[in-house]
């Protein structure tokens, strides 16, 4: 079982942090413990990326085991799990009694072996998510998603404000810092698959993209309550609705678009993907019920 985790600070009141895994992000996080005051140790494999936080005040670290030792907050932030679990193995009898935060990106299976592993090692660990991008880290807009050890977050929950103030905890399974993550990011590649389809077929048709994005706003500003309803109905189980759209409908609107792309040569891959969602779904008895239902095709239920 994990000690308890203890908080120590130094003479300036601020908990010292480790950051290991030095590239964009995890420089920007570095940074923002910098600002915020913290002592802070770094360490990547290649050590000239930390060169700029040393001249900022941050301590290179030699090896990972002297980066580990010098803070009892252990951040890691790296292109994925096996990567930080490269780094971390060896060091697994070092981080005993610390707080390791992961805020790389990966699976939620991927989050839940990781929380076994330090569990073993007698390690206090949190999942995090970051949800922004670089420039928008240690500001108070960023947001950042943890889930996993309470007691780890309830200590050092001020410190990791410093790399966003909204810093939510989502709770004590390990994965659904990460189940957030990639649910958010499935709809935002979506929608940047939409965007770049948008542009291309206005393109192919003479409008410049630059014409077309001031009326996405239209588009864009529906989106909120339309997710809001969307859950409350998924969550409530009324998956038919009662509203003026249906899927058969709205399956037309897209063999229009995709009839319009083809006469373009715009490539229709993502559309023809969500077409047969919504066919199979009109298949099996369900063409007048609202978009909410193609959840049940994603599912396998109309395979």
């Amino acid at each position: 079982m994990a000690a308890t985790p203890t908080n120590p600070s130094t003479d300036s009141g601020k908990t010292p942090v480790t950051v290991l895994g030095l590239g964009a992000m995890g420089r920007a996080l570095a940074g923002a413990f910098l600002k915020a005051g913290h002592p802070t140790t770094v360490w990547n494999r290649s050590e000239h990326k930390a060169d700029e936080l040393v001249a900022r005040g941050a301590v290179r670290a030699g090896s990972v085991a002297e980066a580990v030792a010098a803070s009892p907050l252990i951040v890691v932030c790296v292109v994925d799990y096996e990567v930080s679990h490269r780094i971390l193995e060896p060091v697994g009898a070092d981080l005993a009694g610390r707080v390791l935060v992961n805020l790389t990106s990966d699976t939620p299976v991927r989050s839940r072996r990781a929380a076994e592993w330090a569990a073993g090692h007698g390690v206090e660990y949190l999942d995090g998510a970051i949800m922004v991008p670089t420039p928008v880290i240690g500001t108070p807009e960023a947001t950042v998603l943890y889930s996993g050890s309470r007691r780890a977050f309830d200590t050092y929950e001020e410190t990791l404000k410093a790399l966003g103030g909204k810093a939510p905890f989502l709770g004590t399974d390990h994965g659904v810092a990460a189940v957030y993550d990639l649910a958010m990011l499935s709809f935002f590649y979506s929608g940047m698959a939409g965007l770049a389809h948008a542009f291309t077929l206005a393109g192919e048709e003479g409008v410049p993209a630059t014409d077309l994005a001031p009326f996405l706003d239209v588009i864009t500003g529906i989106f909120p309550p339309i997710a809001k309803g969307m859950a409350d109905d998924l969550v409530g189980g009324r998956l038919d609705g009662a509203g003026e759209g249906n899927i058969v409908m709205e399956a037309a609107g897209i063999a229009h678009i995709v009839e319009a792309s083809r006469d373009r040569g715009v490539n229709t891959d993502v559309l023809d993907a969500l077409k047969a969602l919504m066919d199979r779904t009109i298949a099996a008895g369900h063409g007048e019920s609202e978009f909410v239902r193609v959840t049940e095709a994603m599912r396998g239920a109309y395979a």
